[in-house]
């Protein structure tokens, strides 16, 4: 059983990444949506085990910024949808590097629990390595963060070497409704 939290993270993996010549590219929308009703709550540990409507069980890991959580029962239905839009633009030789983020959320401020958060953020990460037998490029920025993509199509792997910059924008938002 995967952790929703383990699918949000992970959606970097399976988008096709193109980076044509020194362009800005977006890449597809990744779009997630889960929905089902609350069969467990442990509250100690901030997890909730919601059962689909096809009979499988998930498990979603509530971050302690759900202010809220209490007010989850079982038998609710919830649904949860994650919305992740990414663009990346190779950096020129010198160009400074960048790291910009907001946030806004509504989370806990409507009747029922739930809400909706907006992440924004762009930072300058450098290639660490290009794995061409599994089509894939692994960037690293600020703080040891690491990001991995896929690579759909093999000539950006003769548009980019280790030790490149780009910069990486990213889109999220995450709305939380509960029935």
């Amino acid at each position: 059983m995967k952790r929703i939290t383990a699918i949000l993270s992970a959606c970097g993996l399976v988008l096709a990444l193109s980076l044509p010549s020194w362009a800005q590219t977006a890449l597809p929308t990744h779009n997630v949506t889960l929905a089902g009703t609350v069969e467990t709550i442990d509250h100690d540990k901030r997890v909730v085990t919601l059962k689909t409507a096809d009979g499988k069980f998930e498990t979603i890991d509530v971050p302690p910024s759900a202010k809220r959580f209490d007010e989850l029962k079982v038998g609710d239905k919830v649904s949860v949808t994650y919305n992740n839009n990414v663009s990346v633009r190779l950096k020129p030789p010198g160009e400074p590097a960048v790291d910009t983020g907001s946030k806004t959320s509504t989370m806990g401020e409507e009747v029922r629990p739930g809400g909706m958060t907006s992440v924004q953020r762009t930072v300058t990460a450098t290639v660490e390595s290009i794995d061409k037998n599994a089509s894939s490029i692994t960037f690293v920025g600020p703080g040891g963060w690491k990001y991995s993509r896929h690579v759909v199509d093999p000539a950006v792997f003769e548009k980019i070497k280790v030790g490149d910059q780009a910069d990486i924008s990213w889109n999220t938002d995450l709305k939380v409704t509960v029935e």
